[in-house]
């Protein structure tokens, strides 16, 4: 029994424990090839398909699975130990998803959320550009009416799955006097005349997750008009509340791994003719590790307690975010220094998990940005 099933329905937990199946015998003996490779995750994601996942956060009514907050982070996490590539490429369509679920219409999210669930679309989220990552506001791309098309024109750079989307969620300036309310969402398909991908950037981790540059001079129907003109900002935000909590989500899954790595070694690996977890150094340092991992779980399962509440959950997000992507990167550092000279190595997955880990002190809003959204909070 996991920690967190109290807060499941059976068939929450049914489906998670085929979830850890799957990381355990279809990711995880792929994650070490992928890393060498760089290949991109089409046949993971196309096996995650098969299980519902790509669908997860998604209401039954656009073909998603209808599974609680609670057991969208515990279904992330396992995603997450078993790849990190193939999580970071799923929560990269999470977010595009979640701009239709949040900010469309019917309409639209007809015409692609039941797609996108069952994996016959991958969505990307068109947010960041060279000048405008951690404050939108100085985003430069345009859009322009032209009677019943838009115009768009402009650069995206970091965009996860961009090069290889169905679909991409671009967020672009309409008005330009008007400040957060002047930016709008529109979905940009592939194949449409002028929609670029540049060069696959190349990163320390999660290199099976491909991040593009995109270089956009596109026209689009109003049609494809993601909810009322102004309203992409706010639209945005509410998705970057959703994709914290993920990433936390992400960084528990992949520090779960790291624990359980560490803690089987210490116990296997023989020292002076005793096990090193025999040694109260090592002892303390399992110990702050399985500390530091429950108080990121907890944090993120009150932002996912928030989120099904349908409250406003942006601090606790941000809380959950900032502790979780922070403490899985000592708590990965701490694995591979119990591995010794064998953790520096490519034969153990210590220095991938800690590779993995650092851009999540970074995307989704770094930890700076975190703080100050927490403290703004709390002195408002």
């Amino acid at each position: 029994m996991r920690e967190f099933d109290h807060l499941l329905s059976a068939e929450e937990c049914q489906f998670l424990d085929m979830l850890d199946r799957f990381a355990a015998e279809v990711l995880s003996p792929q994650a070490a090839e992928t890393d060498r490779t760089g290949a991109f995750v089409h046949d993971q994601l196309a096996a995650l398909a098969e299980t519902g996942m790509m669908g997860a956060n998604l209401p039954e009514r656009w073909g998603g699975a209808d599974i609680s907050a609670h057991a969208l982070f515990e279904a992330v996490a396992a995603v997450a130990g078993g790849c990190g590539s193939t999580v970071s490429a799923l929560t990269a369509h999470f977010l595009a998803t979640d701009s239709l679920l949040l900010g469309g219409d019917d309409a639209i999210r007809a015409r692609f959320l039941p797609a996108a669930a069952e994996g016959r679309m991958l969505g990307a989220f068109g947010l960041t550009e060279p000048n405008a990552g951690s404050d939108p506001a100085d985003m430069r791309s345009r859009a322009t009416r032209d009677g019943d098309s838009w115009h768009i024109k402009g650069r995206k750079c970091f965009i996860s799955n961009g090069g290889v989307a169905d679909f991409v969620v671009v967020f672009c300036v309409t008005d330009p006097e008007a400040g957060h309310r002047g930016i709008s969402a529109f979905v940009v398909e592939k194949g449409t005349p002028g929609l670029v991908p540049g060069r696959v950037e190349q990163t320390m981790g999660l290199k099976g997750g491909h991040v593009w540059e995109l270089d956009i001079d596109v026209t689009v129907p109003d049609t494809n008009r993601v909810g009322p003109e102004g309203s992409g900002f706010k639209t945005a935000m509410k998705v970057l509340d959703n994709g914290r909590t993920e990433v936390a989500a992400m960084a528990v899954g992949i520090a779960r791994a790291a624990l359980s790595e560490a803690r089987d070694w210490a116990k296997s690996r023989i020292i002076g003719g005793e096990p090193l977890a025999n040694r109260q150094g090592i002892q303390w340092m399992l110990a702050d590790m399985a500390t530091e991992l429950s108080a990121a779980e907890l944090l993120g399962h009150e932002a996912a307690r928030q989120r099904q509440a349908g409250l406003r959950f942006t601090t606790a997000a941000s809380k959950a975010k900032l502790y979780a992507s922070e403490a899985a990167g000592r708590i990965a550092d701490t694995a591979l220094q119990i591995h010794g000279g064998y953790g520096f190595t490519h034969d153990f997955p210590l220095e991938r998990h800690a590779r993995d880990l650092r851009i999540m002190r970074i995307y989704e809003g770094s930890s700076e940005i975190q703080r100050n959204i927490i403290a703004g909070r709390l002195l408002a």
